[in-house]
């Protein structure tokens, strides 16, 4: 005899359950779906017990006739998809036919429906995958579905099941995902009798959405995403890098409609929050793309929450580049309220396909390095240090070996209290900012019509070096200084490694480094804002980054980021640095002129402007 059998349907569809029917939650992802596709305008959700009790979504769609009430309990059945043609081009949230018959497996369904025209409607009673009657009855234009005693046939399902307040905090991210998708669908959310959501049907936008959702958790302005392409429409809302910490911060992705978990894509939206997020936090918001339903794939996993792009490397420099240019024009406005900088007229504009800037090199795609070539002369004079520097002669960023290398003056001594990172070409006078002092010899304090304005010095000062060492970097005239007495240093094969992997990258922040023989080598010169710090301190930070797992996992544009921000770190002034009046000036100038200022590069904030309201509570005037 043949040990191989047919499982019995009932069987077959308990293991579907295991698969489609994860929580209470994904009984009402399913049901909304299907209410959705039926064109339902609106729809209520209405919970007992954690879900494992009761479970009733009632919509007001096409409804189902009797036939299609049995139809939908069989395996495999669905009025969605007809033909493999359709397949690639999936417009509709379900289309799979298992979700019905898998949840009427593990529970007690009742499906009362009726189709617009009809005097009357029929109901179906469904216990644990055995039909018990179908009957007509009076009933709305629509369908209601309602389960109860989830998993009580298997009660080695149930017990894995969370608290109640667990499983209900699932089903309240099915709702918000779903008001979210579709704003048009009215959507009204139940748990035990208490009303947790209301949306109206046809009203709310989904910017009005999106501030409801976030209200609880945002005390500033959001920022938009928009980015419109020939195949790609990106756009969303995500919370400032300040407030993306709350647990309930999370960042929601929608692709034509359908809310997913996409790694892919919160890689990319983190990328492009860059030198924003401090270590440890992650990007918070909704982003949505729209684009050709035959780039995704949505048929790749059984709940419909994975999905897989045709072009993944392409959307996903489209996708930092939106979101880069979010943060960018973000930073505009935070200019216009912080400092008053009026705005050009395409600073709030939308950005265009035209407009966009290269896309960053990606950790997703992986590409040897351009190749670089030698300058003459660097055109950008030496970025601001914590002691300025006299202007030495260049070296680097060169391809190894380096051609020789001329000594540069040494650098000036300012004294062990007051440091002077700054140059005055003349102070002008400012109207929404006046200059108190310094306080703590590490905050700045600033008078301004919306309050007090407190800056951190030395974060601020990072920000603006860490875009300066960029810009030279990117142009290939990031100074080098060379030494004038070479060290030499003992490299472990690890870091012989890197020197030869990574050479155009290492010469490319002015760091000349020669092979001497066997393990040996001779530092030549050194990046010139790092000429305070000892050679062989500067060689080994370097080789950290190179050898660091977390090195290791990203790509060459965001390693060298990390790199420039340890720079920048270390040449800025620093807590405790005295400043004069005239330096804290120019700071603030600094800041008002550039073009990124509200970070620095590891993610700290830089600026926290305390409003006269606050203070008033504060002193109960």
């Amino acid at each position: 005899m043949s040990k191989i059998k047919i499982l019995p349907e009932n069987l077959a569809n308990q293991i579907a359950a295991g698969e489609v029917v994860e929580r209470p939650a994904s009984v009402v992802k399913e049901f909304v779906e299907n209410a959705v596709d039926a064109g339902a305008s609106r729809t209520t959700v209405q919970v007992e017990g954690g879900g494992n009790r009761l479970i009733r979504v009632i919509d007001d769609g096409e409804g189902m006739d009797q036939d299609d009430i049995l139809l939908s309990l069989e395996r495999h059945a669905t009025s969605k998809l007809q033909t493999a043609d359709q397949l690639p081009r999936i417009l509709t949230l379900g289309f799979r036919g298992e979700a019905i018959p898998s949840i009427a497996s593990v529970s007690r369904l009742t499906i009362t429906s009726r189709v617009a025209g009809a005097e009357l409607g029929n109901q179906a009673d469904i216990r644990f995958g055995q039909l018990r009657r179908v009957h007509e009855m009076g009933c709305s234009q629509g369908t209601v579905m309602e389960v109860r005693d989830l998993f009580g046939n298997v009660p080695a399902r149930k017990k894995f099941l969370k608290t109640a307040r667990t499983e209900l905090s699932h089903i309240d991210e099915i709702i918000i995902n779903s008001a979210l998708a579709m704003p048009q669908l009215g959507l009204t959310y139940t748990v035990d009798g208490r009303d947790i959501w209301s949306f109206a049907p046809g009203v709310d936008s989904l910017d009005s959405r999106v501030q409801v959702i976030m209200a609880r958790q945002l005390k500033s302005e959001l920022i938009q995403v928009d980015c419109r392409l020939d195949n790609l429409l990106i756009h969303g809302y995500l919370l400032p890098p300040d407030e993306a910490v709350a647990a309930a911060a999370r960042l929601r992705i929608f692709v034509n409609r359908r809310a997913v978990r996409d790694r892919m894509i919160n890689h990319a939206v983190a990328e492009g929050m860059h030198n924003f997020l401090m270590k440890g936090r992650r990007p918070a918001g909704a982003v949505f793309l729209e684009l050709d339903p035959e780039l995704v794939d949505v048929n790749v996993h059984p709940t419909k929450q994975e999905i897989r792009f045709h072009q993944t490397n392409n959307i996903h420099q489209q996708v930092v580049m939106a979101v880069g240019q979010a943060m960018q024009r973000h930073q505009r406005r935070m200019q216009h309220t912080v400092f008053g900088r009026p705005a050009a007229d395409g600073d709030f504009q939308k950005a265009r396909p035209h407009e966009q800037p290269a896309i960053p090199e990606s950790s997703w795609q992986l590409n040897e390095p351009s190749p670089v070539v030698q300058p003459e002369k660097a055109k950008v004079p030496l970025p601001f240090a914590a002691r300025e520097l006299p202007e030495p002669e260049i070296v680097g960023p060169v391809a190894p070996p380096g051609p020789a290398i001329k000594q540069a003056a040494a650098p000036a001594d300012y004294g062990e209290k007051i440091v002077s990172p700054f140059q005055f070409p003349g102070r002008q006078p400012r109207s929404r900012f006046r200059y108190i002092g310094q306080f703590m010899k590490c905050y700045l304090l600033c008078e301004t019509e919306d309050g007090i304005a407190v800056i951190d010095q030395h974060a601020a000062h990072e920000r603006l070096l860490f875009e300066q060492l960029k810009k030279q970097y990117q142009e290939m005239e990031l100074p080098g200084q060379a030494l004038l007495f070479p060290e030499m240093i003992e490299c472990t094969p690890e870091q012989i490694e890197v020197l030869k992997k990574h050479d155009r990258e290492i010469a490319g922040i002015g760091l000349v480094i020669q092979e001497f023989g066997g393990q040996s080598y001779v530092i030549k010169a050194v990046p010139a804002i790092l000429s305070h710090l000892g050679p062989q301190e500067i060689v080994k930070g370097i080789f950290d980054h190179f050898l660091s797992s977390e090195g290791r996992a990203k790509g060459a544009a965001m390693r060298m980021d990390d790199i420039l921000a340890v720079m920048a770190c270390k040449a800025a002034v620093k807590a405790h640095d005295i400043l004069l009046p005239e330096e804290g000036e120019e700071l603030l100038r600094k800041m008002e002129e550039a073009d990124i200022f509200s970070h620095c590069p590891h993610g700290r904030p830089v600026v926290k402007i305390f409003s006269p309201a606050e203070i008033k509570k504060w002193f109960f005037r």
